[in-house]
């Protein structure tokens, strides 16, 4: 193969992340597009094969042997196709070459169009390309500049492409400034025109699960798992956390020594406070831990209606409401229950709405952060 050929190729290859089968593939499509153009005939169907190691190629009008022709550029009946090829039937594939005569030169028009047609699926493929690279990183956490700020949004720069934080998906009060650093959800990726487009979230559930996989070891390797995570983004969080390995405790793994690890993902979400809590496949001891840190005195459970009632004392009931009724609030997001509740000797009952898990919200909450203490097992609250 000519050394400059295969430099190019390797380059392109390298630079556009494009193979080189698609690439020689681009190459016979402009090659025939070009023969096209000057010597082509309205009923040819040209299909090239390009010969990297001479550098020439060769032209064939290739046609499908079919019972009743219905594209003459592209069929031919039996009775044609045994005139070129004895024994042909229908299914065959018949190739008739008609390279032109050595030293013949395509025209100035002919080489311009081979020209647009190889930058056109060159820039067609690099599209592909990057649109499958970051499909594949769907949900998950991805490292960007700030590029520039439009108004509310944001547009950042992940290094093979670019992604929008909508004000949807921002955390609120959080300040965007441009060169600035951050991690970010590539929440969902949709093919366009113009190349891939790349929607980011700051405030999705998903930004929490991915930041404790990063930080706690157990949670990477799978010792300890994540059952469900609800968030009110720049405010709190509630992760329900369960162990798959005997002797391993999932909260302290999560909290880490001196709260470090939990701490360093709190200070990633702008101070946002987290609780976790532990799973239990019991909905009484799910839904008594997820109100955490009120004391439970009962729960009576509604399994029909999905409805768990929640007696606590009554200096406990602000503890388990939280400010504004975040805490019920979150608890019903992550056990999936509604509940309702009760003090003692009152007649007002507080509900929480159910919400489906890892579902992003449409707003994000106000960032207020709750005054409540959390038991010393787990973080402030």
């Amino acid at each position: 193969m000519n050394e400059e050929f295969e430099q190019a190729l390797a380059q392109i290859e390298d630079e556009k992340g494009i193979s080189r089968v698609e690439l020689l593939s681009m190459i016979e499509a402009s090659l025939a597009a070009a023969f096209r153009k000057d010597y082509g005939e309205k009923d040819q169907n040209i299909v090239v094969e390009f010969l990297p190691e001479t550098l020439s190629a060769k032209v064939f009008d290739v046609k499908t042997v079919v019972a009743e022709v219905e594209d003459p550029q592209k069929e031919l009946d039996v009775e044609a196709a045994q005139a070129l090829k004895k024994g042909a039937k229908v299914g065959d594939e018949i190739k008739t070459e008609i390279t032109p005569a050595s030293g013949t030169n395509y025209g100035r028009i002919a080489a311009q169009t081979a020209k647009q047609v190889i930058i056109q699926k060159l820039r067609e493929a690099e599209r592909n390309a990057q649109f499958s690279d970051f499909k594949a990183k769907e949900r998950t956490l991805q490292n960007g500049i700030i590029q520039r700020v439009e108004g509310d949004t944001v547009v950042v720069d992940l290094g093979k492409g670019t992604g929008v934080l909508f004000p949807s998906e921002q955390i609120r009060g959080e300040k965007y400034s441009v060169g600035q650093r951050i991690k970010v959800l590539v929440l969902h990726v949709e093919p366009t025109a113009k190349g891939p487009k790349i929607t980011l979230s700051r405030s999705h559930p998903d930004m929490v699960r991915q930041l404790f996989e990063i930080e706690v070891p157990e949670i990477f390797n799978g010792t300890v798992e994540i059952k469900a995570v609800a968030r009110e983004a720049g405010s709190r969080s509630k992760i329900a956390v369960m162990s798959t390995q005997e002797g391993i405790d999932p909260i302290g793994s999560c909290v880490g020594q001196k709260g470090t690890r939990v701490q360093t993902v709190m200070s990633e979400l702008g101070g946002e406070k987290i609780d976790i809590i532990e799973w239990d496949e019991d909905p009484v001891k799910f839904i008594a831990n997820a109100l955490s840190p009120a004391k439970i005195v009962n729960v009576q459970l509604d399994d029909e209606a999905k409805e768990a009632k929640v007696g606590v004392l009554e200096d406990q009931l602000s503890l388990a409401i939280g400010k504004a009724g975040q805490n019920v609030r979150l608890a019903a997001r992550l056990t999936g229950w509604k509940i309702d509740i009760a003090g003692e000797n009152m007649g007002e009952t507080a509900e929480g709405e159910i919400v489906a898990e890892a579902e992003p919200t449409d707003e994000a909450p106000e960032a207020e952060a709750a005054t409540e203490e959390t038991p010393a097992e787990e973080p402030q609250s």
